[in-house]
């Protein structure tokens, strides 16, 4: 039987990194529990009222934050908020599947488009590594804004 997965970040502003990678994934923020939504409602707005209602002092509110594929077939992404720096390279990383079946120029075009809307969210440019046929097509390492390193693959 196999499991579902959900994928933790350590963060110093959860709130902040799971929204960059709600714009990067096309994810969403859900509501809090018991809570129903109207159409167009503002998930962490709610989440304020929420954790203010139940008596969360307002200091430990961003403790915390999750994003979910809307159409339920991504991994659940979990931030919790750690004090300690990034201080080496990530054992695990995302790839952000930017240019699925496109090979060659196409598919680096793809990537760079994807690139650059990525740096206008906050993530940062570290490389572009070219196409090495047969057993790479290309991709660009980047890092999300508190230096989590991920490939638009």
């Amino acid at each position: 039987m196999s499991r579902h997965i959900q994928v933790t970040f350590d963060a110093h502003d959860p709130k902040a990194l799971s929204s960059f990678w709600r714009d990067v994934l096309g994810y969403v923020h859900p509501g809090p529990p018991g809570v129903d939504l109207p159409e167009g409602a503002d998930p962490l707005a709610a989440w304020d009222d929420f954790l203010a209602r139940v008596g969360v002092p307002e200091e430990q509110r961003n403790t915390r934050s999750a994003i979910e594929d809307p159409e339920g077939h991504g991994p659940r992404l979990f931030f919790q908020r750690v004090p300690e720096d990034k201080v080496a390279k990530n054992r695990v990383h995302l790839d952000v599947r930017a240019a699925p079946g496109l090979r060659g120029e196409e598919r680096m075009a793809a990537l760079e488009a994807e690139c650059d809307r990525l740096v206008a969210l906050g993530a940062k440019r570290v490389r572009r590594d070219e196409p090495e046929p047969p057993l790479s097509a290309g991709f660009i390492v980047m890092t999300d804004p508190e230096g989590n390193e991920f490939c638009l693959d």
